[in-house]
């Protein structure tokens, strides 16, 4: 019963902290470019400065999640979590205070700075702490509960932008990243402790435990290129999964890369339209994680849900490329109902592919592929965004660039499917296998 006490304060921190993440998306644009190409509708310079910022961000994150993840197994998930839950407040206060170019420019350089450490970190922790806590047979249910409270947190973040004005959207938005942090603190117990029924159950040893004593102790706990090769060479699952996970980060992120711009240049959407459509998306993913994938997913089984949420994540993007009307976008959004099931399902496949005592690790490599997809796609999405609502396009397709993120995720549908349900996974640790090789 404890542990499950623990769970509910792990979804109410992770609420709190994507609550104040997420209410600010929908101003955004709007502040970018007010702030850098005042009065326009379409900024070719806007778009290029938000892929640089996410191609930086996406090769911070590389480098630190594994770290975050390592350093979670040992020094604990709650303590790792106070990290970036407290500098994520500094940015949303500089916005928070006056939203003039200057300050613009100074929250576009400490937020760089900051989601170079802490982008995706919140959710790789929490889904360890998820890994720490539940069996394997119910892991996919849970980690679908902890993404459609993502989801709940998204629709009330953007519910809330749609009747605040700017200045208070990020005014309540710092507000509730200091709540979070003040929560998280206080009523979140630690995962990693000498009781933990999963530890007590594994005979498997953790890498962190077995590694040669040597060098300064912090060192110890970080993890190695060869180990993150190791778990992509040893379990063929896992290696499916990273591929997959990268091919649906870079359409994931080629898609935030483009939408809102497209629409903006498009339809002329304003900031209470974009919260009413991510109002709308993030209600079909509540509904989609929070209800239908704890029945799906024993139904149906993790990989054959994997593959049905990239197919129809696919058809979601395509539909946003060829919008004709306002409407269409709308009507796009409300596929997010099937398509949310994609994460969840490849977070758990990942989870058990590794002993208990290395789920901060297994995490935390997944999310550094997916922060090396979100290195490449603003690299390749930016520059087709920017041309194709520009004048100079080479033919007239306002959202080829949605149309090539839907290629991508098409290419992860095709790779989901070599992932074949395994019944007699055992858990092993990256040491053991590398103690095996001569």
């Amino acid at each position: 019963m404890e542990k499950y006490c623990g769970l509910s304060h792990l979804f109410m921190t992770v609420f709190l902290s994507c609550f104040s993440t997420f209410m600010v998306i929908p101003p955004m644009t709007d502040i970018t470019l007010s702030a850098i190409c005042p009065g326009q509708d379409e900024c070719s310079l806007a778009i290029y400065l938000t892929g640089v910022q996410q191609a930086i961000v996406g090769l911070g994150s590389l480098v630190m999640m594994p770290v975050l993840g390592n350093l979670s197994d040992t020094y604990g998930r709650k303590v790792m979590l106070t990290l970036p839950m407290t500098l994520s407040i500094f940015p949303l206060a500089i916005l928070a205070y006056s939203r003039t170019k200057y300050y613009f420019y100074a929250y576009y350089v400490l937020r760089t700075i900051i989601a170079m450490i802490c982008e995706g970190s919140v959710q790789c922790l929490a889904l360890a702490y998820v890994a720490d806590n539940v069996p394997e047979s119910r892991r996919a249910s849970v980690f679908g509960v902890l993404s459609g409270i993502a989801s709940s947190a998204f629709v009330c973040g953007n519910l809330s932008a749609r009747f605040l004005s700017t200045a208070s959207t990020f005014q309540v938005a710092a507000a509730m990243a200091v709540i979070a942090l003040v929560y998280m603190k206080m009523f979140l117990p630690e995962s990693i402790t000498k009781g933990n029924i999963f530890s007590k159950k594994s005979e498997t040893s953790c890498l962190l435990e077995k590694a040669p004593k040597k060098g300064f102790q912090f060192f110890k706990t970080l993890p190695s290129f060869s180990d993150m090769l190791c778990l992509l060479k040893t379990s063929s699952t896992f290696l499916h999964a990273a591929i997959v996970s990268f091919f649906v980060n870079v359409a994931q992120v080629g898609l935030e890369a483009s939408l809102l711009y497209f629409l903006k240049a498009q339809f002329h959407f304003n900031k209470n339209q974009f919260a009413d459509l991510l109002i709308i998306s993030g209600i079909a993913g509540s509904i989609s994680q929070l209800l239908l994938m704890p029945i799906l997913a024993p139904a149906f089984g993790e990989e054959k849900l994997l593959s049905i949420g990239i197919f129809f994540s696919c058809l979601h993007m395509l539909l946003y490329s060829i919008a004709w009307s306002s409407w269409v976008p709308y009507a796009s959004a409300m596929i997010s109902i099937l398509s949310c099931f994609a994460m969840p399902c490849l977070k758990s496949i990942a989870s058990k592919q590794i002993g208990p005592n290395e789920q901060g690790k297994v995490q935390g490599c997944i999310t550094g592929i997916c922060s090396f997809a979100s290195v490449v796609s603003p690299l390749i999405f930016s520059p087709l965004t920017a041309l194709f609502l520009s004048q100079n396009a080479p033919f007239h397709y306002p959202g080829f660039g949605l149309a090539c993120a839907a290629f991508a995720s098409m290419l992860a549908f095709i790779q989901s499917l070599m992932i074949k349900p395994d019944n007699n996974v055992t858990n092993w640790s990256v040491n053991d296998s590398n103690l095996a090789e001569p």
